[in-house]
């Protein structure tokens, strides 16, 4: 069964940094791109960042306008073998507004788009 695992989320004070991973399992098919949503309560879903895949193997990147000065997002692409992929969200100087579930998902080459459950980011002091 395709599944996105999220982990690296907690509370952390204003200034702080936390690291977020996606780990995909199950998968049939290839990235074409893993990247991150959020949502604050009582706001709509919003875009962080986004990892692609070009072709040729190389990659694009796509931020929000939200954190994109202060986001990196990286991947730890499986090998040929196994199409499970990893995303890495670093964020730095987080804010208090920074506080939402953040989400993973994953595009693949054939089929719908996979959900993380959501893991909970808390910027707080």
């Amino acid at each position: 069964q395709e599944r996105l695992v999220e982990s690296g989320g907690g509370l952390v004070q204003p200034g702080g940094s936390l690291r977020l991973s996606c780990s995909a399992s199950g998968t049939s098919f290839r990235m074409l791109t893993m990247g991150w949503f959020r949502q604050a309560p009582g706001k709509q879903r919003e875009l962080v960042a986004a990892l692609t895949t070009t072709s040729g193997g190389g990659e694009s990147r796509n931020f929000g306008d939200s954190m994109a000065d202060r986001v990196t997002i990286s991947s730890g692409n499986a090998s040929s073998d196994n199409p499970n992929d990893t995303v890495y969200l670093q964020m730095d100087n987080l804010k208090f507004e920074d506080t939402a579930v953040y989400y993973c998902y994953r595009d693949p080459s054939v089929g719908p788009r996979l959900w993380g459950q959501g893991i909970q980011v808390t910027v707080s002091s």
